[in-house]
């Protein structure tokens, strides 16, 4: 998996773990609140579900794009072999240039 994939899984789990420590901080603190702390804490978990259901949607979407691009370039590739081959030679050439002028 690439550095920028891995890097983007972790920052999402730890995206979902302080998410799941504010959930619980908010549901650990005392019974007895006054009405503005009520409000404020219902405030924060509004916006705490909004946040969550926007990360859900746009990790959805992010597969979804993910797969479409996958199944492009297999269609690409299926339907011009020799271009693939040619296009993937090219940047072989390109990449060992530069890799051997350092």
């Amino acid at each position: 998996m690439p550095d920028t994939t891995q890097a983007k899984q972790r920052l999402a789990e730890d995206f979902r773990a302080v998410m799941d420590d504010i959930d619980a901080l908010m549901k650990s603190s005392g019974e007895k609140l006054d009405g503005e702390s009520v409000a404020l804490r219902e405030r924060i978990r509004d916006r705490l579900d909004a946040a969550r259901s926007r990360a859900a949607d746009l990790q959805f979407e992010a597969v979804t794009r993910a797969k479409d691009a996958a199944r492009a370039t297999d269609d690409y590739v299926h339907d011009h072999p020799w271009t693939a081959i040619g296009a993937a030679a090219a940047v072989g050439v390109v990449l060992g240039m530069l890799i051997g002028r350092r």
